[in-house]
Parts: structure tokens; sequence; C-alpha cells
């Protein structure tokens, strides 16, 4: 990986975990970095980016204070997603809402335009892009 592509995926995912740019503009930061799936792990507070030549980037981030909910609610889960669509959530309240609805990662799935949400058991909650 360049020392451009990793400057561009460190810089986008330090904006979104300030909570300064929306999930659009992210996928749009990493599409033009050339990355093509990142996975999210909210137990180890860990973000990894994968692009199609096999580099990877490994961020951390703080694990979450709270713990997060035993049981998946895909309902909450999907709410929390909603109001990231509609511009109401920035990241940091949609990591608190999402472990609060029982997600303890989740994985973006940029080429196939979609993100699959994990739950402890298993659980899963798939959202496709918006058109």
């Amino acid at each position: 990986m360049n020392e451009s592509t990793r400057v561009t995926i460190q810089a986008t995912f330090d904006a979104s975990n300030q909570g300064t740019i929306h999930f659009g503009q992210v996928i749009g930061q990493l599409v033009g970095a050339g990355v093509e799936s990142y996975h999210v792990d909210y137990r180890r507070g860990r973000t990894t980016y994968y692009l199609p030549d096999g580099a990877t980037a490994d961020f951390s981030f703080e694990p979450p204070q709270n713990g997060i909910a035993e049981a998946f609610d895909g309902d909450a889960v999907l709410a929390a997603i909603r109001g990231a669509q509609q511009g109401r959530v920035m990241y940091p309240e949609f990591k608190k809402l999402s472990q609060r609805a029982g997600c303890v990662g989740y994985t973006v799935w940029i080429a196939g335009r979609h993100v699959t949400y994990l739950g402890r058991r298993g659980e899963t909650h798939i959202e496709r892009f918006p058109d």
C-alpha cells in the first residue's frame, strides 16, 4: 500500500470517528483510495480496511465503555442506520446506538454495496446501500 492511500484511509477513519463526515462521504473517500471492504470490530476496538491486492490497513479506536448488549435487536440497529442515512446520527452516536442494540461489529462491502451487521450469537442484519 502506498503512503498516499494509507494517509487517505487514516484521515477518513479519523474524520468518521470524530463525527465530522457522513457515511456517504466515508464511502466516497474509501472508493477513491481503492478500498473494497472494511471490518469494524467493536469488541476489539479495531477497524481493518482491505484493498483488492491483499494489502490491509488496521486502526484502533476506544472499545465501548458501557459494553455491548447481549441480545441483538435488529429493529434498533435499523433505527440507528436510518438515523445515519438521514444525517441525524453521526458515527460516534451510531456506535453507541448499535452497541446498545447488541451489534458487536460489521463489515462494509463497498464493492458489493451493502453492510452486514453482526450480533454475538451470529445474528445478522444486511443493509443495502441506498441508490
